[in-house]
């Protein structure tokens, strides 16, 4: 029997776990194991998740709750390694490029235990982000990179990987989309909202890049000021860049804009309706400029780069950074341009978990 420990602590994280699960639970030999850090901890970004992904209860908690960098990195190590100790596992599987997953893999390398690394390959090519950092090191380490793009396999490639250790599986986080789409049109989200499919728009931040300095966020506001003026505007808010509202002195901005409307975050079948039915999407995140390419939604990210970058080249993404006459730019683009169907993006078919459970599989008999 293959024990396996798999990793999740951060909302992205739970979206690409629950297809794995699923994946293990139809496989007889493989025992998989659920850890959650707790890196998410509040019930909308942690618990609903869960239920509604059908993700089963954790097996551990670590509940490491949030802090810097650093602290929850370290903390995260500090309470994984005595669950390795336990459990002894064949693998560990972590996921993304969240600070969960370069924690407890780090650990499990430094205890002699396979690392496995979901979404590998991918690069921003900015060091200025965490996530970069994260995924990197990740990659560094790793015993199988489970790679989710072309772009995966020609940057690990590149950076001299060697081939036996790289597979190319596609995208659980699109296995997660596929396999509820059906239950989020059931959602009731938009008759609570008083939208209409089409008419409104949605908007994510979360990024510290974006969200903790007054002059960047400021500017982002300005666009939003222009865009909110064309159709409304549905902002769900991430409790960092809540917390930053007041402190930087933009809460009055915000609550001003007669279009612009503030919302807790959404559990998943709600926001997978909402942003399915926008007319663009503006977000930071890395997941949704995914979701938008297989969804046929314009999406303009907020960054000067990405991780991503088939979303560019295959689906409906736009990098605009944040200028505010370049993110309006952009937008009006957008609503001026009839959007035809992208082509869907290799292995990208709902079946990335089954390849990456049977990856591991056949590897654990090579090594047997």
């Amino acid at each position: 029997m293959l024990k396996i420990i798999n990793i999740c602590g951060a909302r992205p994280n739970f979206m690409k776990i629950a297809p794995l699960m699923r994946a293990y639970r139809a496989n007889d030999d493989i025992a998989p194991i659920l850890v959650h850090t707790g890196q998410h901890y509040d019930p909308n970004m942690s618990d609903l998740f869960f239920r509604q992904l059908g993700i089963p209860e954790p097996d551990i908690n670590l509940g490491v709750g949030s802090a810097s960098h650093a602290v929850q990195t370290a903390e995260i190590m500090r309470r994984f390694e005595p669950v390795i100790a336990e459990h002894q596992p064949d693998w560990v599987v972590v996921v993304g490029d969240v600070n969960s997953t370069i924690a407890c893999g780090l650990v499990a390398k430094k205890l002699g235990v396979r690392l496995a690394h979901v979404e590998a390959g991918l690069r921003s090519f900015d060091r200025t982000m965490p996530e970069e950092i994260n995924r990197l090191l990740t990659d560094a380490i790793s015993d199988l990179l489970l790679v989710s793009e072309p772009s995966g396999l020609e940057n690990l490639k590149r950076e001299g990987t060697p081939d036996e250790k790289v597979h190319f599986v596609g995208n659980v986080m699109i296995d997660t989309l596929r396999a509820n789409l059906s239950k989020a049109e059931q959602s009731t989200v938009l008759v609570d909202l008083g939208l209409e499919p089409g008419g409104y728009n949605v908007i994510t931040l979360h990024r510290p890049s974006n969200v903790d300095d007054a002059e960047i966020f400021g500017r982002i506001v300005d666009a939003l000021e222009v865009i909110q003026q064309d159709l409304p505007v549905v902002f769900p808010m991430h409790p960092r860049t809540l917390h930053n509202l007041s402190k930087l002195g933009l809460a009055e901005r915000l609550e001003g804009l007669p279009r612009l409307r503030i919302v807790e975050p959404m559990g998943y079948l709600d926001f997978l309706r909402l942003m399915s039915k926008a007319a663009v999407v503006l977000t930071d995140s890395g997941g949704m400029q995914e979701e938008t390419t297989i969804l046929g939604v314009w999406c303009l990210t907020i960054r000067e780069n990405t991780e991503r970058p088939i979303t560019l080249t295959e689906g409906t993404n736009t990098l605009v950074g944040t200028d505010p006459e370049r993110m309006v730019s952009e937008y009006r683009r957008c609503r001026s341009t009839p959007l035809t169907d992208p082509p869907v993006p290799e292995k990208w078919d709902g079946r990335a978990a089954e390849r990456i459970a049977a990856v591991l599989a056949e590897n654990a008999l090579l090594q047997a």
